[in-house]
């Protein structure tokens, strides 16, 4: 497993205003979504591509465009929705899959709800979008059921990590061709499972606290 941590001025400052708990849901929403963008940005360096001829106004020269299958973008529900956009404004021809679990507040183990994806991922890019990486549990819960389904190159986008949740991953995910791209790797979790300094709930933050 590969963690990347995006190095930015402007990805330190959006993640500041996020962190801030006077951030209101409409600001956080915004700012998250062009947060995305940025860790998309770095996370589809390795995107695949494939060589076209095209004519330009002035002559006849070569390109690149996605080559098939088009890459998979599967947001694990519901805060991983909040990152969505975002990376869909850089990849508009990638399709796009969901897939839902909870977690056990007490036990901390997540669980599979609901699933939309293709059966068959075999050959198929695919980037996850949670926004945080804390005990590292559902993350690894959604990779291996894209990995189950034939996934060979996936891709974690994450604003926040925590290192336990990083740690789980390279243990329970070891030999698996996985990155994680990150605005930055935090201090710890605490007793609640939460990052330290984190910015609280992703999901709460962005749609409010209904249940």
């Amino acid at each position: 497993m590969r963690i990347h941590v995006v190095d930015h001025p402007l990805v330190a400052h959006k993640l500041t205003t996020l962190r801030d708990e006077r951030t209101d849901s409409p600001t956080f929403r915004r700012l998250a979504d062009e947060l995305v963008t940025l860790l998309a940005y770095e996370a589809t360096r390795d995107v695949r591509t494939e060589t076209v001829g095209i004519r330009t106004p002035v002559t006849a020269t070569t390109g690149v465009r996605l080559s098939h299958p088009r890459p998979l973008v599967v947001p694990i529900l519901r805060a991983g929705l909040g990152m969505l956009d975002g990376m869909v404004r850089l990849l508009p021809t990638a399709e796009v899959g969901f897939l839902g679990m909870i977690r056990d507040e007490r036990t901390l183990q997540a669980s599979t709800y609901a699933t939309r994806m293709p059966d068959d991922l075999s050959g198929r890019q695919v980037y996850v979008l949670d926004p945080m990486l804390a005990t590292g549990g559902t993350l690894v819960a959604a990779i291996r059921e894209l990995i189950r389904r034939g996934a060979d190159d996936v891709t974690a986008l994450c604003l926040l990590a925590a290192p336990e949740g990083v740690e789980l991953m390279e243990r329970e995910l070891a030999g698996t061709p996985v990155t994680v791209v990150t605005a930055s790797v935090d201090e710890r979790l605490n007793e609640d499972g939460y990052i330290v300094p984190g910015l609280g709930d992703a999901g709460d933050r962005m749609y409010g606290t209904a249940g």
